[in-house]
Formats: structure tokens, C-alpha cells, sequence
């Protein structure tokens, strides 16, 4: 994994710790709320990367609105992606279904 990408989950990590600390809440009754295990919750304050994406988003639901997140990645994001490919193997690339 590149140390960008662990930088950025240890990152929303802490940040994730800090609003719940805020709200003085623990470990335990965060992950109650969330539907993990105390475990599991503390991976996600971590930075784990094995922590699934939907973990993260019922977290982030919890303290706030996770569909922000939709506002930061632009949706030619994966469009300028699949050209990129495109270029690197000279094939053209399959279009998925929307």
C-alpha cells in the first residue's frame, strides 16, 4: 500500500477518534452504534486498511453526513482513470453499466 494512502487512512483515523472523544463517547458505545465490534471500531481509528469502505461511511454517518464525501471525488474521476488505462495499453476500455 503506498505510505500516502497510510497516511491518509491514519489521517481520517485520529480524526475520527477527536469528534468522538468530543462527543465523550468510548470505543464501545461508537461501535454499538455503527454495528461493529469494539475491535473492529478501534481498526478504524487506527487507520486499518482492512476496515471496510462501509464501516467508515455508517461511522461517518454517526457524526456527521457521509455523502459529503461525494462533493471531493468528481465524477469524471474513474472517466479520466479509464483513459489514463487506455493510454498505458492502447486498448479501449469496457464501459460499465451506470
Amino acid at each position: 500500500m503506498p505510505q500516502d494512502t497510510e497516511n491518509i487512512l491514519r489521517e481520517l483515523g485520529q480524526r475520527l477518534r477527536h469528534r468522538r472523544l468530543a462527543r465523550r463517547d468510548r470505543q464501545s458505545d461508537m461501535a454499538a452504534r455503527i454495528g461493529v465490534s469494539r475491535p473492529t471500531y478501534s481498526k478504524l481509528e487506527n487507520g486499518d486498511p482492512g476496515v471496510a469502505v462501509g464501516h467508515w461511511l455508517t461511522a461517518l454517518s454517526v457524526i456527521g453526513n457521509p455523502r459529503i464525501l461525494l462533493d471531493t471525488i468528481p465524477v469524471d474521476l474513474f472517466e479520466m482513470a479509464d483513459q489514463a488505462g487506455r493510454r498505458r495499453t492502447g486498448r479501449p476500455s469496457v464501459s460499465s453499466p451506470s
